[in-house]
């Protein structure tokens, strides 16, 4: 089966939609099934080392042909620049939703409108519970995975500091929330040791943050980290901390440090909640109290550290790579079906 996968963004870029869309690939590669990924992505030169097929920036007429070659196209996530052709050749279509639909405003209500309906051409599916409400439209809920042969423990690693973050160093993510819990316990005599992983804009003024706040014994930044030197990096650490602003999908960094050993403290952001499951606490979004209160909880109830990291190897079946593609799978065999019903 001929299948087109159309990610506006792709390797080498970096980010959750890009790494689905690589590991979509690939796991269905391995299963047998022909890929060809169109994006809009300049190439690193490595396009050959992947088993599969790469077209980057088509003009108009390659990506007609593209679609009339394919036996199914698969959105990851919704581009009418990589949509358009089905005006023209119809093909079952699998739409999934890495960002809220409902308050993607990037290309303006009237193109936001547009994209509502051409969801209505295909199946959709959707990255979180959360997602899927905010779309309004059904569809399963489909858990992208993560990297398990990078990231698990490490019985060589000793889990020597409390509390790291992981993510870009950006507003939206909310570093600066964390910085400030940390202030807060070490006025009242709780000082934790955290790291910031991670590069972005907000860098210089989060260092800054953390000088002001003189807690630049405490607090240290390694920049951005991949592979198993980030493996090894999280699971020097007891929790996790996303005290994230931006209304979150599925963030694959939280399943990565659980799978690391950490217990993660985030916000009720999203579909943040439903990575973390049960293997930690979620607070509310801007408060630095409610986020000290619960490192500082962990920190000292052991009880309560072992009652979140008790669930975690439990928790991490349901973002397996075998749970992920079998998924994508069943959903590929119900658009063809569909597909051929309403022809």
């Amino acid at each position: 089966m001929r299948i087109l996968i159309c990610s506006y963004d792709f390797h080498p870029r970096v980010g959750g939609t890009e790494t689905a869309g690589m590991t979509l690939a690939t796991g269905l590669a391995e299963r047998g099934y022909d890929i060809t990924v169109v994006c809009t992505t300049a190439g690193a030169g490595d396009d050959a080392a992947f088993p599969f097929s790469i077209v980057r920036r088509p003009g108009a007429g390659q990506l007609l042909r593209l679609f009339r070659a394919a036996d199914l196209v698969w959105h990851n996530h919704v581009s009418l620049r990589l949509l358009w052709p089905l005006a023209c050749v119809r093909r079952p279509l699998v739409l999934v939703h890495h960002s809220p639909l409902a308050t993607d405003t990037g290309p303006g209500p009237r193109l936001g409108g547009l994209k509502r309906r051409a969801c209505l051409l295909g199946s959709n599916a959707f990255v979180s519970e959360a997602y899927r409400r905010a779309a309004r439209l059904s569809g399963p809920v489909i858990y992208n995975t993560y990297d398990e042969a990078n990231f698990h423990g490490w019985p060589d690693v000793v889990r020597d500091r409390d509390v790291v973050f992981l993510g870009r160093l950006v507003r939206e993510k909310g570093a600066d929330r964390l910085i400030d819990a940390l202030a807060l316990l070490a006025r009242r005599g709780t000082r934790l040791r955290a790291t910031i992983i991670g590069s972005g804009p907000q860098e210089d003024s989060l260092k800054k943050q953390v000088s002001s706040h003189e807690l630049r014994e405490l607090v240290e930044f390694t920049g951005a980290l991949r592979g198993e030197v980030l493996s090894r990096t999280l699971a020097r650490h007891r929790m996790l901390a996303m005290p994230s602003r931006w209304f979150e999908g599925l963030p694959i960094s939280a399943i990565e440090a659980l799978a690391c050993g950490c217990v993660v403290v985030g916000t009720d952001s999203g579909g943040l909640p439903e990575a973390i499951g049960p293997c930690g606490i979620v607070t509310a979004r801007e408060s630095a109290p409610e986020l000290a209160t619960a490192l500082e909880r962990l920190s000292a109830d052991t009880a309560l550290y072992e009652s979140c990291s008790k669930p975690i190897a439990q928790h991490l079946k349901l973002f397996s790579k075998g749970a992920l593609m079998d998924n994508c799978e069943q959903l590929i065999r119900e658009a063809t079906r569909a597909h051929r019903a309403s022809a």
